[in-house]
């Protein structure tokens, strides 16, 4: 059975998934809140190799994307990046990462974190229930968020509504950014800057800053 490091309990695992294309201090904050929270042992962060509601649109290879969220997890010990979906083909269905986890850590308590977009189409995914059997929903709640958009997951048994810091910035706003030159080290944690301009990602970061 998969327990904490002091051997007591159950493993408390955070799942939190996304394209992280850039990731940014808004995914740290979220992600150090629900952890504090939940007292999560562990939070995997898990980039899509292709996001089922984004198959159409271009993302950044895989590998640069795994490597950007290793430097993102650097800021906390209890962050881990997982390249789970990038070794799988096709799309990136959260049920069939949920089942390797389970499978992975048996005994261990998962934690599959969600912000408000994904919250409001969550009852379309594929095998929702099975979602639920395999995880306790850990929503993230900016200010009531969460449960405005999804109020039929409110009276779900396995939903966590938890309260994360509001950090107003996107990877679409880092990306423009990026593209015309802005400077963003304010906005992505410490040595996701170098694996863009290594990587020649989003345009024209500057070099030598952040």
């Amino acid at each position: 059975m998969a327990r904490a490091p002091d051997g007591a309990r159950p493993l408390r695992l955070g799942v939190f998934g996304g394209t992280f294309d850039p990731p940014h201090v808004g995914h740290v904050a979220v992600a150090r809140d629900v952890a504090d929270a939940l007292s999560l042992d562990r939070v995997l962060w898990i980039p899509a190799r292709i996001p089922p509601h984004k198959q159409d649109v271009a993302i950044s290879p895989g590998a640069a994307r795994l490597e950007m969220v290793r430097a993102a997890c650097a800021s906390d010990p209890r962050f881990e990046a997982s390249g789970l979906e990038l070794e799988r083909t096709g799309p990136s269905f959260t049920v069939d990462t949920l089942r390797a986890l389970a499978a992975h850590h048996p005994g261990a308590v998962l934690f599959l974190i969600l912000g408000a977009d994904q919250v409001r189409s969550f009852e379309s995914w594929k095998e929702p229930v099975e979602i639920l059997r395999l995880a306790t929903l850990a929503l993230m709640d900016r200010e009531g968020e969460a449960a405005r958009v999804a109020p039929s997951l409110s009276g779900i048994e396995r939903a966590l509504h938890v309260p994360v810091t509001r950090v107003d910035v996107s990877g679409t706003r880092i990306r423009a950014a990026l593209a015309t030159g802005e400077d963003v080290a304010a906005l992505v944690p410490a040595g996701v800057l170098d694996v863009v301009r290594r990587e020649g990602l989003y345009g024209r970061a500057k070099p030598g800053r952040g």
